[in-house]
């Protein structure tokens, strides 16, 4: 794995004894939990419409990741909402 530089020097404190880390407070992981829960909630249904084969490609996709199609379709969906994916323009 690659790190940057502030990376580097958290990884060399804590190898040299000079940062310690804590466990988290009872208050944090419940704001950890609440979060990671509001993340992965999936509260609306959507109809879609595909080819044939798109729908076959998709399939075939997810079944080599190892998930479900429609784990693949929400999370493509949500990477393009986010801005990791970008449709490329003229």
């Amino acid at each position: 794995m690659k790190y940057d530089r502030e990376e580097k020097q958290i990884l060399d404190a804590l190898a040299n004894g000079r940062m310690r880390l804590s466990a988290p407070s009872e208050k944090e992981i419940a704001a950890i939990k609440n979060a990671a829960d509001r993340t992965f909630r999936k509260n609306r249904r959507v109809t879609v419409r595909l080819y044939d084969h798109d729908f076959a490609g998709i399939q075939k996709k997810a079944m080599e990741m190892g998930i479900p199609y429609q784990t693949l379709i929400s999370g493509l969906i949500h990477r393009y909402v986010e801005g990791d994916i970008r449709i490329k323009t003229e």
